[in-house]
């Protein structure tokens, strides 16, 4: 299976909850507080998918990934 990306972004999330703009980052910043990370750093697929409990397959077909 070829991954296209490993990287999850805001809009994504705000795809995949049907969510705000305004949520979705909200939820970025949790993650990379909880994660320990810096502001620059990325959130991963699956570190999201760890995060929230969504299967990672769900997520890259949802998204388009697979």
């Amino acid at each position: 299976m070829e991954v296209k990306r490993i990287v999850i972004y805001s809009k994504d999330i705000e795809k995949i909850t049907g969510r705000s703009g305004r949520y979705a980052r909200k939820v970025m910043a949790t993650l990379r507080r909880d994660l320990g990370k810096q502001k620059h750093q990325f959130v991963s697929l699956g570190e999201f998918c760890s995060y929230t409990g969504i299967p990672e397959a769900e997520v890259m077909q949802y998204l388009n990934l697979s």
